[in-house]
């Protein structure tokens, strides 16, 4: 590289390398941020806007066919120019995404290329184990490690604390957990060592368990606003995009606006992965198709009955199974009409040409 310095610092490695496309005229940059229609781009010489090629636009239009914060991307840019054009998204690594808000059955991408997922729940108001288990579904289906971060300590007991880490692990959740209050500080360490150079961070979890706060924390100075939590515990700011930020330690981290609904989809390989005593259980059951509800020879049930697994570990996994595959079902009807539709129009148009 020149003396602006070198794309690692930034997260590329052989992986990448070995899979690249650009053009001679085009150079790698990574993706920073997303701003409508205008991408923030950050390479080894700094941060530059760019846009997508229309050819680009025309050829992709799912949402995650389109560079989000955290994807690398070809793009063409001359050394005078302060703005790029995006040619080419290249192969990811990791894909850490969710099925989309509301009755859309479409992918909506999270971040691409993340090594690390830290699920962030408060220890006060908003601590659901649940909906830990949903995203911890979502980072094993991603392809990236998890980390589970504990905020707000100083709002509760260290008994209360106590109760809350014994019901994680009794649920059957295994990925490192770190409590720490952004207040006092308590547990701040743990998680600066838990960042390591080149490699990219990203913070999901509810709005107002203190993300950014943490972030800010990180960084050293007060990037993104925060003001005080209200009464009931919970923070007031919101972020309100996702951007990649680099450490001064080198570490990359991705904030994220809050997320309260989180349906799955195209996740039973996460599923699978998050459930693994129940999954391993599973293949030594009597029937293949086994559902787990009161088949003769189930060895998931008897290992409830046993005590070794919980009946609310197996209610949630059937459930989550249960989401997962009607999401996966209809979004691949919605893909065969969208399909279907997509040949309509061009039959329609051929045979305008030949009247």
């Amino acid at each position: 590289m020149n003396q602006c310095g070198k794309l690692e610092a930034l997260g590329w490695n052989n992986w990448f390398a070995q899979r690249a496309n650009c053009k001679p005229v085009e150079t790698v940059a990574r993706v920073a941020a997303v701003d409508r229609d205008q991408l923030l781009l950050v390479d080894q010489c700094g941060h530059f806007r760019a846009k997508l090629a229309g050819r680009y636009l025309h050829h992709h239009h799912l949402n995650q066919e389109l560079p989000c914060v955290g994807d690398w991307v070809c793009v063409e840019k001359q050394s005078s120019d302060d703005f790029g054009v995006i040619h080419t998204l290249l192969e990811r690594r990791t894909s850490l995404r969710r099925k989309s808000a509301g009755n859309v059955m479409e992918y909506q991408m999270i971040a691409a290329n993340v090594d690390y997922v830290l699920v962030v729940q408060s220890c006060h108001f908003d601590f659901n184990p649940r909906r830990l288990e949903r995203y911890l579904v979502m980072v094993m289906e991603s392809g990236a490690e998890p980390y589970i971060l504990l905020t707000k300590t100083d709002l509760v007991s260290p008994a209360v604390l106590a109760t809350l880490l014994a019901q994680v692990q009794a649920i059957g959740i295994n990925a490192p957990i770190v409590s720490l209050s952004n207040v006092t500080g308590d547990g701040l360490a743990e998680v600066k060592q838990l960042l390591q150079p080149g490699k990219t961070y990203c913070f999901v979890g509810s709005s107002g368990v203190g993300k950014s706060t943490l972030i800010n924390q990180l960084i050293g100075r007060a990037r993104m606003e925060t003001s005080s939590v209200s009464g009931t515990g919970e923070g007031r700011h919101t972020t309100v995009r996702r951007e990649l930020i680099q450490l001064e330690d080198g570490a990359l981290v991705i904030d994220n606006p809050g997320m309260r609904e989180f349906g799955i989809l195209g996740a039973e390989g996460g599923i699978a992965s998050s459930y693994s005593d129940i999954t391993e259980l599973a293949s030594r059951c009597r029937y293949h198709d086994c559902s787990h509800t009161g088949e003769p020879g189930c060895a998931v049930v008897a290992a409830v009955v046993a005590g070794e697994i919980s009946q609310e570990s197996l209610d949630s996994f059937l459930k989550l199974r249960q989401e997962a595959a009607f999401n996966d079902m209809s979004y691949a009807e919605k893909r065969k009409k969208d399909r279907d539709f997509g040949r309509y129009i061009k039959s329609a148009k051929k045979d305008l040409r030949n009247r």
